[in-house]
C-alpha cells in the first residue's frame, strides 16, 4: 500500500491552502461532478413531464448536494467521513424513483402528487442507510461483491433502455428516431470517447461536460434550442422543506429500500478509495470511524434531499480520481466545492438552461454514463472467483431481473401490490441474488485445490 501511493500529496487532508488554490481545485471537482448531479433530475423530470418544476429541483438538487458535501467534511458530531466526499444525487436510485412516480401517475396524479411519493419514500428509505451505517461491516455478509456487482449491472442495464430513447428524440416525440436526432445523439457520443480517449488528463476528466457543450453548440445552430421561457423564472430559489407534501406506498417503497441497503455497501468502496488517495488507513479503528460517518452521512444528506425536493444522494466516486490527479486531499476544499454548488443552486435560470439541453444531446452522454454503471458491476462480478454456485445465482438473478423488462405483461395477472415491486429489474434480480446467496451453500474447494493453498498458507 505504502510503496503504491508513495508520492506525497501536495495539500495533505488537514492542510488549508490558500484561497485562489483552493478556489481551482474545488472548480475541478465541480466540473467532474456537475454532470452526475444535475442529470437524474432532467430523466426523472423529462420522462414524468415534471415540466416546469424542473428548475426548482435541479436548484434544489445542487444545494443539497454542496449543504452534504460539507457536512462530510466538517464531520458534525461524528456525521460524515473528514474528506473530501463529493455528494450528487445517485444513479442507482434512478429506475426505482421512476417506478415510484409512474405508480402516483397510474392513480391519476399530476406533478405535485408524483413528487410528493417519490420525496416520502425516499426519505423513510434513507433510515435504512442511516441504520445499517452502524452495522456495516455485518452488512457485507449478506450484501457480497457478486450480489453487489449483479444489482449495479442491472441497474446500468436497466438504464440504458432510458439513455437510448432520449438519444432517439425522448418518450413519445413526433420525430423519435429521425436522423437529425440520430446524428446529433451520436455526435455527443462520439464526442465524449475521443475526449475520453485522450492524454490530457482534465480533458478526460471533462469528457461528457464538453460533449454536451459541443451537442449543445450544434443543437442550436439545428434550432433545437429555445431560451423564450427563462424569463419567466423567479431570480432565486427558496429552499421549503415538503414543498410537495408527503406520501407513501409500500410497493413504491420497497424497491428504493433494497437500493438504499446497495448503496451503503458502494459508499463504502467509495469512502475506502477515498481514504486510500488522500493517505489515510484503510485498516484500524479510524477507518471504520471514517466509515461508519461517511455511510451515515450518505443516509442523513438522503434524508435531506428528500426533506428539501431532491432526489437520493451519495458520494460520488469520480471526485477520487480528482484528489489523485491532483493531489489535493485537503478536505478545507470541500467547504469551496459545497459554496460554489449552493450558490449554483440559487439561481434556477441554471436549471432553466439545462432543461433545454435537447433529448438527443442528453442522451448521448447518458448513454455512456448508464453503460458505465453497468461496466462498473461487471468489473466489480470479475473480481470474484466464480465458481458454479456463482454462475448460478448470477444466472437467475440477471434472467429474472432483466426478464421482467423484457416481457410487458408478464405480472399482470398478480396483484397491483406484486406488480409494483416486482416490476422493477432492481428489486426482482436484487432479491433473488440474496435469496440465493443465502440459501445455497458454499462449494468446498476441490481436494488438491486446499492442499496447494493449506501448503502456500504454511510457507
Amino acid at each position: 500500500m505504502s510503496t503504491q501511493y508513495s508520492n506525497d500529496l501536495l495539500y495533505p487532508l488537514d492542510s488549508k491552502p490558500g484561497v485562489l488554490e483552493s478556489g481551482f481545485a474545488a472548480l475541478q471537482h465541480v466540473l467532474a461532478s456537475f454532470i452526475g448531479i444535475i442529470t437524474p433530475t432532467l430523466i426523472i423530470g423529462g420522462v414524468l413531464g415534471l415540466g416546469e418544476h424542473v428548475p426548482y429541483l435541479i436548484s434544489m438538487a445542487l444545494m443539497v448536494s454542496g449543504v452534504g458535501t460539507i457536512i462530510q467534511a466538517k464531520r458534525p458530531l461524528g456525521l460524515g467521513a473528514g474528506m473530501i466526499c463529493v455528494q450528487g444525487t445517485s444513479f442507482a436510485f434512478l429506475s426505482s424513483v421512476l417506478a415510484a412516480g409512474f405508480i402516483a401517475k397510474g392513480q391519476g396524479g399530476g406533478p405535485e402528487e408524483i413528487l410528493s411519493l417519490i420525496f416520502g419514500v425516499c426519505m423513510l428509505g434513507a433510515f435504512i442507510e442511516i441504520f445499517l451505517s452502524q452495522f456495516i461491516h455485518k452488512l457485507k455478509r449478506v450484501i457480497t461483491p457478486l450480489v453487489t456487482g449483479i444489482v449495479i449491472t442491472i441497474i446500468g442495464a436497466s438504464l440504458i433502455k432510458v439513455g437510448m430513447t432520449d438519444l432517439a428524440g425522448g418518450f413519445k416525440a413526433k420525430d423519435f428516431g429521425s436522423p437529425s436526432n440520430l446524428m446529433l445523439g451520436g455526435i455527443v457520443l462520439v464526442s465524449i470517447i475521443a475526449l475520453n480517449r485522450s492524454n490530457n488528463s482534465w480533458i478526460r476528466l471533462s469528457s461528457i461536460v464538453i460533449g454536451l457543450v459541443i451537442g449543445m453548440i450544434i443543437a442550436g445552430f439545428m434550432g433545437k434550442i429555445s431560451f423564450i421561457n427563462l424569463a419567466s423564472l423567479p431570480a432565486i430559489s427558496i429552499p421549503v422543506p415538503f414543498k410537495y407534501g408527503f406520501s407513501f406506498d409500500w410497493s413504491a417503497f420497497l424497491p428504493i429500500a433494497l437500493i438504499y441497503m446497495i448503496t451503503a455497501i458502494e459508499s463504502t468502496g467509495d469512502i475506502t478509495a477515498n481514504c486510500m488517495v488522500s493517505k489515510q488507513p484503510i485498516a484500524g479503528e479510524e477507518y471504520i470511524s471514517r466509515v461508519r460517518g461517511g455511510v451515515l452521512a450518505d443516509g442523513f444528506n438522503s434524508f435531506l434531499a428528500a426533506v428539501f425536493n431532491t432526489f437520493p444522494n451519495t458520494t460520488f466516486s469520480q471526485n477520487n480520481g480528482v484528489i489523485q490527479l491532483t493531489g489535493v486531499a485537503s478536505k478545507h476544499i470541500a467547504l469551496y466545492i459545497g459554496g460554489i454548488l449552493i450558490l449554483l443552486g440559487l439561481f434556477p435560470i441554471v436549471g432553466g438552461i439545462l432543461q433545454q439541453i435537447p433529448k438527443p444531446v442528453l442522451g448521448g452522454a447518458t448513454l455512456v454514463m448508464f453503460g458505465t454503471v453497468a461496466a462498473a458491476g461487471i468489473k466489480i462480478i470479475a473480481s470474484e472467483h466464480l465458481d458454479r454456485r456463482k454462475l448460478l445465482i448470477m444466472a437467475v438473478a440477471f434472467g429474472m431481473g432483466l426478464g421482467v423488462t423484457m416481457t410487458p405483461g408478464l405480472l399482470d395477472q398478480l396483484p397491483k401490490m406484486v406488480q409494483s415491486v416486482f416490476s422493477s429489474p432492481i428489486t426482482t434480480g436484487g432479491l433473488a441474488a440474496i435469496i440465493l446467496s443465502l440459501v445455497l451453500p458454499e462449494e468446498k474447494a476441490p481436494e488438491a485445490e486446499q492442499l496447494v493453498t493449506g501448503d502456500v498458507k504454511a510457507g
